[in-house]
């Protein structure tokens, strides 16, 4: 009989460990191809392992609320073949919607705020990662989570659960249990001065508003962004007829022929790409004096959830794929973000972001850079204007669609000079667009 490990699967760059809430199978138990094996939880979803092979389970490795490396061996699956032990595939993990992420290729770790975090496992109860990720950015004490009803496995508070109570919260159902906080408050000692923080009083005709948890990520992101990096924004001005009246010329045909939607997003994709090729340093990112230069090219793209809030998904190697291909991309990233089923691995690895600040009307923004990048392009809402054409005949005046660009990047390792001339580079390559070129 041969031995199968079952290990720790890994679920984006960001997470490197998860903690074991369920086991659903036990040594002895039979067990089939894909089969879920346990429930695992990390600090962005919860998640189903299956199994990678056909057999029977051997032995469990770890107990439940263990946490564990990923890619450790966390069972051993006993299958028909020699006495030897296998290393399984990594299993794909069955994940359901992951937290929406801010303008990110990779979600800021938001620490616990509660004082005493082995209290947390400690205690009577135990909370996963996820939970406490929660509680943390809503301002939960421990002291209050534990006045939570838990519809989980003996008594465990679930994501639905901490949700659940947060909606009931807002609505005024439920107040936070001032006896369980004053039950868990920290004894006072004689003569001890303690600082109390006052509430902000607000007065007039105004409404307060409590940051969802998602408002907070951002914020946090925003932050440590501008706080790492020295911002600087050059701006350019494109002509950019040539794509507009090809793409109404051929968007009809593309979709009949290729079964997708043309929009203009690809086409700067491509582009970008072409320029990123000549100016290596824009795709790029910075680990303490070290300048690490990334031969992949991997574009963010800024999309809207239906929430309001932006998301990044990311377009692999793509300067491996053409127009059809980018298009395929594009639409299939959009579409699972709108739908909420964006995996962890679709939002990690970015190396470049290219957000259009035009789909909400803007002419022009000064974008934020998406750590760890260095660059982030902006480009505005196409607007139809009179313009001066220079011509060998003379110069006139026509009615031209015209696009502006701002390209916010790193000066700590892009200076003025590389920035504004790969930002010329990419406007020159807008101006220039073949009107006769193929798709």
């Amino acid at each position: 009989m041969a031995m199968v490990d079952l290990v720790m699967p890994k679920m984006g760059e960001s997470i490197m460990e998860a903690t074991i809430l369920r086991w659903h199978k036990k040594p002895g138990d039979n067990v089939k191809l894909d089969e879920t094996v346990l429930e695992i939880a990390t600090d962005k979803v919860d998640s189903e392992v299956p199994s990678t092979a056909e057999g029977t389970i051997e032995e469990l490795l770890f107990k439940e609320n263990d946490v564990v490396p990923v890619g450790a061996v966390i069972a051993k699956i006993r299958v028909n073949g020699t006495d030897s032990v296998e290393s399984a595939p990594e299993p794909v993990v069955s994940q359901p919607q992951p937290q929406a992420q801010p303008v990110v290729t990779e979600a800021p770790e938001v620490q616990p705020a509660i004082e005493n975090p082995a209290a947390a496992v400690a205690g009577a109860r135990f909370y996963s990662p996820l939970v406490l990720n929660i509680a943390a950015s809503e301002g939960i004490p421990l002291s209050e989570l534990e006045s939570i009803a838990g519809s989980g496995s003996d008594g465990r508070v679930t994501k639905k659960d901490i949700l659940q109570y947060l909606e009931d919260r807002k609505n005024g159902k439920t107040t936070p249990a001032a006896t369980a906080v004053e039950a868990h408050a920290a004894p006072q000692t004689s003569g001890a001065a303690t600082a109390v923080s006052a509430p902000v009083k607000s007065t007039g005709n105004v409404e307060i508003v409590e940051m969802d948890r998602m408002r907070k990520l951002i914020a946090k992101h925003m932050t440590d962004s501008v706080q790492t990096s020295a911002h600087v924004t050059s701006f350019s001005e494109a002509d950019v007829t040539n794509m507009v009246l090809w793409r109404e010329k051929v968007k009809k045909d593309f979709e009949k022929r290729e079964g997708e939607k043309l929009t203009f997003t690809p086409l700067f994709i491509e582009i970008v790409v072409r320029c990123l090729k000549k100016f290596p340093w824009l795709n790029s990112s910075v680990e303490g004096d070290k300048i690490i230069i990334k031969k992949d090219i991997n574009i963010g793209m800024a999309t809207a959830l239906p929430s309001g809030n932006l998301i990044v998904p990311v377009i692999r190697s793509a300067e491996q794929l053409n127009l059809v291909g980018l298009t395929r991309q594009v639409n299939s990233l959009a579409n699972a973000a709108r739908s909420n089923k964006l995996k962890p691995d679709d939002t990690a690895g970015g190396t470049f972001t290219l957000t259009n600040v035009g789909t909400f009307g803007s002419i022009m923004g000064t974008p934020i850079i998406n750590q760890p990048q260095v660059a982030i392009l902006a480009v505005g809402a196409i607007k139809k204007r009179p313009v001066v054409v220079e011509t060998p005949q003379g110069d006139s005046i026509a009615i031209r669609h015209m696009m502006y660009l701002s390209l916010s990047y790193d000066h700590r390792i892009i200076d003025g000079a590389l920035g504004s001339t790969f930002l010329n580079a990419v406007t020159q390559e807008l101006e220039n667009f073949d009107p006769s070129r193929a798709f």
